[in-house]
């Protein structure tokens, strides 16, 4: 029979221990059934008329699930993205991926792909050319994460309704990043440049 050494010397078990006191764990059930009882109450429909518009830089949205409408849906935003006869949307980018569904209107996408090196610090680049993607009635559009993308309507006699949705699950874990590059024709007074 062998005997085990212990790899714990005797500084870690002085240090294992302190003085200093907290309630983390206590606070976090606490939160918890708050948070459940709160959630019970949550809307779990949402009518048409309840769904709100926006004027972003991006150009006209009306929200169907956003984190700020407190429905039961916890982990995806979707919006219904306005784009107007030859128009376009601003040129975005966010580290969740994207996926959309073309409700009326023929245009196409236009992605920058992102490569990156993660050394002392991320490092990022976008492909200078676009590639285009072109959709229609009925298509879904994929948008990798952090690829920078602008979505154009071709039609000349129809506005452009597409359904986008974005995933929420990164921004707990430290990575909310999204950034909107150029605004959309007449959202200009919303733009916001990044600082980066």
């Amino acid at each position: 029979m062998t005997t085990m050494n212990s790899f714990v010397s005797d500084i870690e078990r002085e240090r294992a221990c302190t003085d200093v006191t907290a309630d983390f764990y206590a606070k976090a059930l606490e939160s918890s059934r708050e948070f459940r009882k709160e959630y019970r109450k949550r809307t779990k429909v949402v009518k048409w008329h309840d769904m709100p518009m926006e004027r972003t830089a991006d150009g006209l949205v009306k929200h169907i699930i956003n984190e700020g409408m407190n429905t039961v849906e916890c982990c995806i935003d979707i919006y219904m993205q306005f784009i107007p006869v030859n128009g376009a949307t601003g040129t975005s980018r966010h580290i969740s991926e994207e996926v959309a569904f073309v409700i009326e209107g023929t245009g196409h996408d236009l992605h920058y792909d992102v490569s990156f090196a993660c050394e002392d610090e991320f490092i990022w680049e976008w492909d200078t050319t676009p590639k285009k993607y072109e959709w229609g009635p009925g298509d879904y559009i994929y948008i990798p994460p952090y690829c920078a993308h602008k979505r154009v309507n071709d039609d000349a006699k129809t506005e452009a309704r597409v359904v986008v949705m974005n995933s929420r699950m990164l921004k707990p874990m430290g990575f909310d990043w999204f950034d909107q590059l150029e605004p959309a024709k007449g959202f200009e007074d919303l733009w916001v440049p990044p600082e980066d």
